[in-house]
């Protein structure tokens, strides 16, 4: 038995950088790996094999080139799952290693096994070899989550699949059927379509996304649908069975069945925290084994701290990183800031998504008065360099006082592009910032700049200089 100033649950973003932050402030720090495998869902299942696929799919259909050399274009004609799964295990790989240095050089203690706790401060690993217990002063629970698989889905992990067994399959389906249009469904159902594969994506809300800007999703819907998905929207789906040949039925609440090879279901996540024997230290997670915290990430218990996506939305590998960073300030009262509401968001679909702050619904709710810049990527001379010619960037800002209130990416680097914003909105920036500025010429940066003139340019009196 060891005695830790900080034991962590978890080796997945938001448990490495609460193990690295408490090490730094010269901390004894343990982090439990239930498996050998370091990094969790990020590095084995969740992000980095999801975004590897896409970059493998982009670079061997040659999607990115087609609106340069033709609808035609491809970089290997005939794709398999393995050409597809080999980028990524050489990303996974070289994760591993590099979590593993920084848990080495920072002196961080690597703990195998199954943890549970015993006590509110003691917690008993389950190793195969045997059972030993660790005490700490303070804890994070930073385990994660799983795909969620209801009983009366026929899962097989063949034919019908949850968000974590596509690089598992043994061949690329001949067409696949999602269930489920939240991040992680859109985001495979644009991947797979980029293929040629067709796609049948199901979604019981009105549109894809309700938490991005309407704009913003209008397009990416139309592109979807252009690549080949289709979208059946405002629908339920009531039952998924199996046929005699072994095609897959899918029973609508309002539309025809659909006939598929494949299915996906990417309904939901749940916390991994069934087997941490919360019931022994007065703990209790929500109906999805989510966690409940406070601003600090404290649960009820004080001294134990949540962490990541098992704390639910936003869920992201960034914000969960920042959060796990926070609680290990917190716990050994360093102070710490993190501003919740300049939070990026990137969604890696085909396009991909950024935004950054207000979006025009949520601006016109609060009864602000706004304006609207927009640059699309065919205006933009690094637009037509890249291929890209459906991209745009969207600010939105005050009309009084053009304060930069938000903005909304979609297309090829979407994702980097929306840190300028974030920058300059930190800072309370005015849009007037863009207008002045000198980006690099060509990049797509210089959207910003287009954007903002179109914003001003849209006002109902001249451009004057900005209120002192």
């Amino acid at each position: 038995m060891a005695h830790y100033d900080l034991l962590v649950i978890g080796t997945g973003p938001a448990g490495q950088k609460a193990a690295v932050q408490a090490a730094k402030l010269g901390k004894t720090v343990g982090i439990i790996e239930r498996k050998e495998m370091l990094g969790g869902v990020c590095i084995h299942t969740g992000t980095i094999p999801s975004k590897s696929l896409r970059e493998a799919v982009l670079y061997l259909s040659g999607f990115r080139q087609r609106n340069l050399y033709g609808a035609g274009y491809r970089v290997k004609a005939h794709i398999t799952i393995e050409d597809l799964a080999f980028r990524a295990n050489h990303v996974i790989a070289n994760e591993i290693a590099i979590v593993k240095n920084q848990m080495s050089r920072n002196r961080v203690d690597m703990i195998y096994g199954k943890a549970s706790f015993v006590d509110p401060h003691r917690l008993c690993i389950h190793q195969t070899t045997g059972e030993v217990e660790h005490t700490a002063d303070f804890i994070v629970i930073a385990v994660g989550t799983a795909p969620a698989r209801p009983a009366e889905i026929p899962f097989d992990d063949e034919a019908i699949i949850d968000t974590d067994g596509l690089l598992r399959l043994k061949r690329i389906p001949d067409s696949i059927t999602i269930v489920g249009g939240g991040v992680i469904g859109t985001e495979y159902a644009s991947i797979l379509a980029a293929m040629g594969i067709p796609v049948t994506l199901i979604d019981k809300r009105p549109r894809l996304l309700e938490f991005v800007d309407e704009e913003i999703i209008t397009t990416l819907q139309t592109q979807m649908k252009d690549i080949g998905v289709t979208l059946y929207h405002d629908e339920e789906v009531l039952a998924i069975s199996k046929e005699a040949d072994q095609h897959i039925s899918v029973r609508l609440k309002h539309a025809k069945p659909i006939h598929t090879n494949t299915l996906m279901y990417a309904i939901g996540r749940e916390g991994a925290t069934k087997d941490l024997n919360l019931e022994a230290v007065g703990l209790k997670p929500d109906q999805r084994g989510r966690l409940f915290v406070n601003a600090h990430f404290q649960t009820a218990i004080p001294h134990i701290y949540a962490a990541g996506d098992v704390i639910g939305f936003p869920a992201l590998a960034s914000t969960s990183m920042q959060q796990g960073r926070h609680a290990s300030c917190h716990a050994f009262g360093v102070s710490d800031r993190t501003d919740t509401d300049l939070l990026p968001f990137g969604i890696y679909a085909i396009p991909e998504i950024s935004m950054v702050g207000k979006n025009e619904e949520e601006l016109a709710r609060e009864d602000i008065p706004y304006g609207v810049g927009i640059a699309r990527y065919r205006e933009i001379a690094r637009g037509q360099l890249i291929g890209d010619e459906t991209g745009m960037l969207k600010l939105l800002f005050h009309r009084q006082t053009r304060q930069l209130l938000g903005v909304h990416a979609i297309g090829e680097g979407a994702t980097e592009l929306i840190h300028i914003g974030q920058a300059v909105m930190a800072y309370n920036g005015k849009i007037d910032y863009f207008i002045d500025t000198v980006f690099n010429y060509p990049t797509l940066a210089e959207c910003y700049k287009v954007a903002a003139l179109d914003g001003i340019n849209r006002l109902p009196r001249p451009w004057a200089p900005p209120p002192p």
